[in-house]
């Protein structure tokens, strides 16, 4: 099975296109994660310049993070419609809130599947904080109402919220749940007090990282179980204020550029 790894726009949204393009091109990666403008010129520029350096494209949506209630459904669907239009690998959504009831959730992740069949663009669902996914105490009645959910495996949003590594019984019991779901990975090591850890090749962090490969291994032995022909990773590390700072000055403590690379160069061995 072939392992795609794919560089985040977040954090390097300071570069022009072309400069970041041609970084991600020589940094190893496969491709790109990122949100599109709704200006559809602008757009349709900016995945041509992605091509012209053979990249490929995972469009990832975020924006109705704002949405008010009563506009979360228009919203959400013109953005995803907006991705959809330049046919990319597949769309990464952080869909619906943590405040919304489940039914509506459940309303919006429908509305995603009726725009994928569609357009032909499958759209996974991303586990996230304040999102319909925020907390893996949540996800068993998704799960069952929701037979053909496919999901993005961000679960260091999950170590947060639940100020664990997921170890108790009924967490790991969930996880096994989960695994089968999954279609793509963020790479973002996750801990007990935070989403993301400082350093990742830190000894300190040693415990979190390996708990975060365990799961990652179980949802590659899956893939190849299942005999899928590729598997797509994100290694997400994230600017700051994801990347702790020191105080007053406001300098990142780790290099997020270098800690990605880290990241998809680890898993590259670990998985070889």
């Amino acid at each position: 099975m072939n392992l795609q790894f794919f560089c985040p726009r977040w954090g390097s949204e300071d570069l022009p296109y072309e400069v970041f393009f041609e970084k991600v091109k020589e940094a190893g990666y496969d491709g790109v994660e990122m949100a599109l403008p709704l200006d559809e010129d602008e757009r349709d520029e900016i995945v041509g310049l992605m091509k012209q350096f053979k990249l490929l494209l995972i469009g990832q949506h975020w924006e109705c993070s704002l949405s008010a209630t009563e506009t979360y459904e228009p919203d959400y669907e013109k953005y995803l419609r907006n991705l959809a239009a330049v046919k990319p690998l597949f769309i990464n959504s952080q869909s619906g809130k943590d405040f919304f009831a489940q039914a509506h959730n459940v309303q919006i992740i429908q509305l995603a599947d009726r725009i994928a069949r569609e357009t032909g663009v499958k759209i996974v669902h991303e586990t996230h904080r304040g999102k319909f996914s925020y907390a893996i105490g949540m996800m068993a009645s998704y799960l069952k109402a929701l037979p053909d959910l496919r999901l993005c495996a961000d679960f260091s949003h999950w170590c947060v919220v639940s100020e664990s590594l997921l170890e108790a019984p009924e967490q790991e019991a969930m996880l096994r749940e989960v695994f089968p779901r999954v279609d793509h990975i963020h790479a973002r090591v996750g801990f007990q007090q935070a989403p993301q850890v400082s350093e990742p090749k830190a000894p300190e962090f040693q415990e979190a990282l390996d708990r975060h490969l365990a799961w990652w291994d179980s949802i590659v032995k899956m893939h190849i179980e299942q005999g899928k022909e590729y598997l797509t990773i994100t290694p997400e590390v994230g600017p700051a204020p994801y990347m702790p700072q020191l105080p007053f000055v406001c300098e990142p403590l780790t290099n997020q550029w270098e800690a990605n690379c880290f990241m998809m160069h680890l898993l590259r061995d670990h998985f070889a």
